[in-house]
């Protein structure tokens, strides 16, 4: 089995929102009036966007329907409101999960004084029935101690979100699965295959913040970087983690510099 790092350099996102509107966006994915046919997704991972509001900016009330929508606050205050009459506040390193199901409405706001800043992203689910359903869970509730914690368990999407927390030169596996979709949020770190026997042909990828690496079984394209054959070994996880260790065991990230670097991945089926 060969399996591929697809690079996806922070530069290279599309740009969009309103600046005029204090609303700047970068997107991984095709999105709105940026299409590409080669990048529409990655699994069910349909849009990874960074979003920065200036104070008082936001998106006033819109639809979404058919959607898994997580969002992950990196600096700043995001107010959420939907049509089922809820409305919270979501803070740095907050994980927020809204099931849009046959339909919401929401709102998004940064009515704090400071510059807001956030990861936003949606995955397609399995079935498209039901009612909407939110939850949010507090950094403060989540382990600060360990290098790999799972934020959110998302099986409507056959998919699991990591925090990874890599303190500068110790090697961490990343999480196995079929899919993985990496993305840096701070820190610089270094992305390697070593194979079964403990040999590593292939040199590391080095990702810095806003980088990302989306590893599977896809095609080689020109972004590409690194190709590992892999063995059969097979394992199960969570619900991202279905499709063996052999998914997942011979790639490691390790914390480059002098910080803890911080990242989010995506474990999917594939």
């Amino acid at each position: 089995m060969v399996r591929v790092i697809d690079v996806r350099r922070s530069g290279d996102r599309y740009q969009g929102g309103e600046p005029s509107a204090g609303i700047s966006t970068l997107h991984a994915f095709s999105f709105g009036a940026h299409y590409d046919p080669d990048n529409l997704r990655f699994g069910p991972l349909i849009a990874c966007n960074e979003e920065r509001l200036a104070p008082g900016a936001g998106f006033d009330e819109h639809p979404h329907s058919h959607t898994e929508i997580v969002t992950w606050v990196a600096e700043g205050e995001l107010t959420h409101q939907d049509s089922t009459g809820r409305t919270t506040v979501v803070r740095p390193g907050d994980v927020q999960h809204l099931s849009a199901a046959t339909g919401v409405r929401h709102v998004e706001r940064n009515d704090g004084p400071a510059p807001l800043v956030f990861l936003q992203m949606w995955l397609a689910p399995l079935t498209s029935d039901g009612a909407p359903t939110y939850s949010l869970a507090r950094r403060e509730n989540l382990p600060q101690d360990r290098p790999d914690t799972v934020v959110l368990d998302l099986p409507a999407a056959g998919a699991a979100l990591h925090r990874l927390l890599l303190v500068p030169g110790r090697p961490n596996p990343l999480p196995p699965a079929a899919l993985r979709h990496v993305h840096v949020l701070t820190g610089d770190v270094e992305l390697s295959p070593a194979s079964v026997t403990g040999e590593d042909n292939s040199p590391p990828v080095r990702l810095g913040p806003g980088d990302s690496a989306r590893v599977g079984e896809t095609a080689p394209n020109p972004r590409t970087l690194i190709s590992a054959d892999l063995d059969a070994a097979d394992a199960r996880g969570g619900s991202g983690q279905e499709g063996g260790e052999s998914a997942g065991r011979p790639f490691t990230v390790t914390g480059r510099g002098e910080s803890t670097a911080e990242l989010l991945v995506w474990t999917m089926r594939g």
